[in-house]
């Protein structure tokens, strides 16, 4: 009961239908003006879907000048264990490493993997294509939401997030179950954590020993997001501007990465992209706990306005928008691909 509670009263655990819902209505205002619910595709022209359904991370990690990521190769799901083995050799990815589906969704099926063994285990359950990628040795996370016209040189932010991981701090008396039903933000996550981590939840940490479960920044894993807006500057603009603009097609969406020192990633250093999302970006800085169900649709109704400016203005430079039955087609595929891996 406290954490159905917990859930109702703090609306971003609401499920994604019912926080979208009077969002439905603009998106089929601008559908309407565009003449087809499909008009997201020419947002970023060189994105499959504009990078809203069916987008292989590995094709848009292609897109990024290499020195932006760390090194990403893809699994085939068919191939030998012994040729994924290969293929971590021949790439030099060593462990521990990230693993996830190279078409996903909100973080579902993304794991950090420590031994070949464990690798082995997620190849056999895995029955979709998937990357295993160098871990990123920075230990802060922000997301990062780009905006430019076509027609302009120079883009804009539009939004940070900061991510705090699922993070544990010993008490010497506690075991890591019992520090995590003590959080409810954590306690969400108790059921996943216990079939990821099984009895290595009974241990008892050390005073002040820390332990991060979840080494991801994501909300749906237990993440908290904050709103760093305010840290928008010129300097930092100039550097993610300059990054983007060296990303073919790329005009809308969220980078999300991870950096050293603020003070560095300001002067272009010592950071690497986590991921680059496309036309189903969410301005994540909503999920602060501080905003209200209003701010977020003021914010999601503000950003879903430039996505249908820069659609429509690619569109009139020649990019065509996704037919109907294509764009049904690739929907069907997106929704089998989110239940393969959601209970993954």
């Amino acid at each position: 009961m406290k954490l159905f509670f917990h859930k109702l009263f703090h609306w971003e655990y609401w499920p994604f239908q019912m926080v979208y819902f009077p969002i439905y209505f603009l998106w089929a205002f601008y559908a309407l003006k565009a003449r087809t619910l499909f008009f997201f595709n020419t947002c970023n022209p060189t994105m499959r879907n504009g990078g809203f359904m069916m987008d292989s991370k590995k094709e848009i990690y292609d897109l990024i000048p290499p020195q932006y990521y760390p090194k990403t190769r893809l699994v085939k799901q068919a191939v030998s264990f012994d040729a994924v083995n290969s293929i971590l050799e021949n790439a030099g990815i060593p462990f521990p490493l990230i693993a996830k589906p190279d078409i996903g969704l909100r973080g579902s099926a993304v794991k950090k993997i420590n031994t070949l063994e464990e690798l082995k285990t997620y190849h056999s359950k895995a029955d979709f294509d998937y990357l295993v990628q160098a871990l990123i040795p920075y230990e802060n996370e922000v997301g990062i939401f780009y905006v430019r016209f076509p027609h302009e040189a120079h883009g804009r932010i539009t939004g940070i997030v900061a991510k705090e991981f699922l993070i544990i701090t010993g008490d010497g008396l506690s075991t890591i179950e019992e520090l995590l039903k003590a959080n409810p933000r954590y306690a969400l996550q108790l059921k996943v954590l216990q079939r990821e981590y099984g009895s290595q939840l009974k241990i008892v940490l050390a005073p002040g020993e820390k332990r991060n479960l979840v080494p991801y920044g994501n909300h749906a894993r237990g993440a908290k997001f904050l709103d760093c807006s305010h840290l928008i500057s010129p300097e930092l603009t100039q550097v993610i501007d300059a990054l983007c603009l060296q990303i073919d097609g790329f005009y809308f969406g969220r980078m999300d990465l991870m950096y050293h020192t603020w003070e560095e990633l300001e002067r272009g250093k010592n950071f690497a992209i986590v991921e680059l999302n496309g036309a189903a970006s969410e301005p994540t800085h909503i999920y602060d706990p501080k905003h209200s169900l209003f701010f977020a649709w003021k914010e999601l109704a503000r950003h879903i306005g430039y996505m249908f400016r820069i659609s429509v203005a690619n569109h009139q430079r020649g990019y065509s928008y996704l037919p109907h039955k294509k764009g049904m087609e690739q929907y069907h595929l997106h929704h089998r691909q989110f239940q393969r891996i959601i209970n993954f």
